[in-house]
């Protein structure tokens, strides 16, 4: 037991560790804090403080910082306001050729290279085949559409 008090560091280092090694599989800076915490109690007994003072600057070092770094570290690392325009969301919005009369409930198109079942927005007029259309929403399997109006022709002189 002797070792144990002699090197409480090494105690509070393996702590960091396990702490560590659990924030790998949460992945929410939370654990994290908690290891720096650690890190902190391990620094106080590598100076020789008393244990309830080790333990005192673990849980306040700990503290801060899940109120002051943990936060930045999240607005860094976990954005969830951009969109990233990966998977189906990133067809919204884009054009498509229509390869079958697309209609109020049913019909294909050809977007980014792929044939997808259609559907016309609300209120939309069908479409046939060879018409542009344009993305407004995806859901599941299906293209939400809505006619891309023809460029106006100018008369020439």
């Amino acid at each position: 037991m002797d070792w144990l008090t002699d090197n409480a560091w090494l105690g509070w280092v393996g702590i960091a560790l396990v702490l560590a090694a659990i924030e790998v599989a949460t992945v929410d800076f939370v654990f994290l804090m908690f290891a720096g915490g650690a890190l902190a109690g391990a620094v106080a007994a590598a100076f020789g403080a008393p244990f309830f003072f080790q333990v005192v600057v673990a849980v306040v070092f700990a503290l801060l910082l899940l109120l002051v770094v943990r936060p930045m570290l999240k607005n860094k690392f976990m954005d969830s306001v951009t969109d990233h325009h990966i998977g189906a969301a990133g067809l919204v919005g884009r054009e498509a050729w229509v390869l079958q009369a697309v209609t109020d409930t049913d019909g294909r198109i050809k977007l980014a290279g792929e044939t997808w079942s259609a559907r016309l927005a609300e209120g939309g007029e069908p479409v046939g085949p060879g018409d542009q259309v344009r993305v407004i929403a995806i859901h599941g399997a299906t293209a939400i559409v809505v006619p891309v109006p023809a460029p106006p022709t100018t008369p020439t002189t």
